[in-house]
């Protein structure tokens, strides 16, 4: 995951300019549209543009899904069919907004990221969507379509979806981008779980740096859903026409929802905060324990070198009688022996009662 994400336009160009200072990676794009009712129901895939047209002036709902990355030109298509404010089709060019939610005369445009896996690694996708009165146009630049459990629900006319106005749809694409935290959150708690294992055994340096790399991972997580909080708050609490009351109360579990991902995105902070500082005391005591071993040979052998300094001297007893008598003695050699090894096996008597080792 890198730390910058976000596309931008050339310093200096006009607002709601369809450029940016980079070009657009070039991939699969698809257009997917469903038109339906609480008896009508059509399903299109790999159309044109021009070819979702027709289906505009059908007064049932109206659901078109650009899977990929959009180029200006079909962007600019887009907002001249539905009336789209300039400034909020630069927001979809230009991706890796914060989430958000904004009104434009009888519209409503609403940003949010999708936690998706990518490469090992946890990233955010940005799903940009566009409700009118009866229509709804969403826009995800990733690989792989998150949406098709929403398409199932519609096919087999589970629950009240087809008969509820493009709020409820609205609310079921917000549903699935939230809920998708989870599994993505529960991998994190896999991930978290392993570590502890490595910590509580021998942790290495690729301990640490997997450390650092899930509390990097779960800091930007946290930085682009947060704002989902904020986005769900503004539809539950802001005077939206679009927004009925009975989606209110989806959209109230839904934020209940966001407060759960967030709680563990939290939680898992503080378990790899925990983690760091049992890692680095970990090290600490492992040090400690080199040292106090090394520090034990090294007092071991202080007496016996102090004994065998004092030994090499060589001064002759023949030639004064306050030299070593010592030096001729017939089992000194033996005796001095005897002497460095009590002593030694004294202080590791001593040693073993403090407990020192």
């Amino acid at each position: 995951m890198t730390y910058f994400t976000k596309r931008y336009h050339p310093p200096g160009t006009a607002p709601g300019a369809l450029t940016t200072a980079e070009a657009i990676p070039a991939g699969p794009l698809t257009l997917r549209l469903i038109d339906y009712g609480a008896t009508e129901y059509a399903e299109k895939e790999n159309l044109t543009f021009e070819e979702c047209l027709p289906y505009l002036a059908h007064p049932t709902m109206t659901w078109i899904h650009v899977q990929g990355s959009a180029p200006p030109d079909l962007l600019r298509q887009v907002g001249a069919a539905f009336g789209l404010h300039p400034l909020a089709l630069e927001d979809v060019l230009n991706s890796g907004q914060r989430p958000k939610t904004e009104s434009y005369d009888g519209q409503l445009f609403v940003v949010m990221s999708l936690p998706v896996r990518r490469n090992g690694s946890i990233a955010t996708e940005q799903v940009s969507m566009f409700m009118g009165g009866n229509f709804l146009v969403s826009f995800h630049e990733g690989g792989e379509d998150p949406f098709e459990p929403v398409r199932k629900r519609l096919r087999n006319h589970a629950g009240h979806i087809r008969e509820a106005g493009p709020d409820h749809l609205l609310y079921a694409l917000m549903d699935v981008i939230i809920d998708r935290g989870f599994p993505i959150l529960e991998e994190v708690g896999e991930w978290i779980e392993d570590l502890e294992e490595d910590l509580l055994g021998k942790p290495s340096k690729n301990t640490l740096h997997a450390i650092h790399n899930i509390k990097r991972e779960l800091l930007l997580l946290r930085r682009m859903l947060w704002p989902q909080r904020e986005v769900l708050n503004s539809l539950l609490r802001g005077d939206h026409a679009l927004i009925h009351d009975i989606t209110k109360t989806y959209l109230r579990d839904c934020y209940d929802h966001t407060i759960q991902v967030m709680d563990l995105l939290e939680t898992y902070r503080d378990i790899m905060t925990s983690m760091l500082d049992v890692y680095l005391s970990s090290v600490s005591m492992r040090l400690n324990d080199v040292m106090r071993v090394l520090t034990v040979i090294a007092t071991l052998f202080i007496p016996p070198t102090f004994i065998v300094g004092v030994y090499g001297m060589n001064f002759d007893h023949a030639t004064s009688p306050w030299n070593m008598p010592e030096l001729e003695w017939k089992y000194g050699y033996l005796f001095v022996w005897m002497i460095i090894i009590g002593m030694m096996g004294g202080m590791l008597v001593y040693f073993k009662r403090k407990k020192w080792f």
